[in-house]
């Protein structure tokens, strides 16, 4: 079975790339530990694939899912999108609105649907600490939330399943404070990749196992 990861950064976290491991198709961050766990638990069952790219919206992910989701015909979809949205709003005003930001997300899961009715979803909920990237606009950082609440939703609407991430993460920063968790406030070190991977394979494991 495969498992496409689909998503901005935080998914891609380096695959590929030249300057950390070179051909490294899995990346160094979640995508890289959820491979490692379902390779324990299910040995050879489960091939995953990340084609996250880093600084993607949600109308980057609709602009090449035939590309690089739909053509892999998958068993299972992972998505993780949303902060990008807010960030390059604040950035240089090249964001996405929330009603547009919902409309597209909207778009991928019905076209998905049709074209892979068997494929399931799983959508992970974008998240927001303060840091150095972001403790600047914290209080425009914070809309990332209000995103995260349209892909829950979507999620329940859809009856896709759904991985919380934001309560888990402010929780764990009042004891560990943010930097190791999010080193910059959006992009995650080895313990938040370690947060991510965790709550992922609980919800994999209770609804698409």
């Amino acid at each position: 079975m495969k498992i496409v990861f689909f998503g901005d950064s935080i998914t891609d976290a380096g695959r590929n790339s030249t300057h950390y491991m070179p051909n490294y198709k899995y990346g160094y961050g979640y995508v890289f530990l959820l491979k490692a766990m379902l390779s324990k638990k299910y040995p050879l069952k489960y091939d995953v694939v990340n084609v996250g790219i880093g600084g993607n919206r949600i109308v980057d992910l609709l602009a090449r899912i035939k590309r690089d989701v739909w053509n892999e015909e998958p068993d299972i979809i992972s998505i993780l999108v949303g902060v990008n949205d807010v960030w390059h709003e604040l950035q240089n005003k090249n964001g996405v609105e929330i009603d547009r930001f919902e409309k597209y997300y909207r778009d991928i899961i019905e076209e998905t649907k049709k074209r892979l009715p068997n494929c399931k979803l799983i959508m992970l909920e974008p998240f927001v600490l303060e840091g150095e990237a972001t403790k600047e606009k914290f209080e425009g950082f914070l809309e990332v939330k209000k995103y995260a609440k349209v892909v829950r939703k979507l999620a329940e609407e859809y009856e896709i399943s759904f991985v919380e991430l934001q309560e888990e993460f402010d929780r764990l920063a009042e004891i560990y404070g943010t930097k190791p968790l999010l080193w910059d406030g959006v992009h995650p070190d080895v313990f938040g990749a370690t947060v991510i991977a965790d709550k992922w394979f609980e919800v994999f494991e209770e609804k698409l196992v």
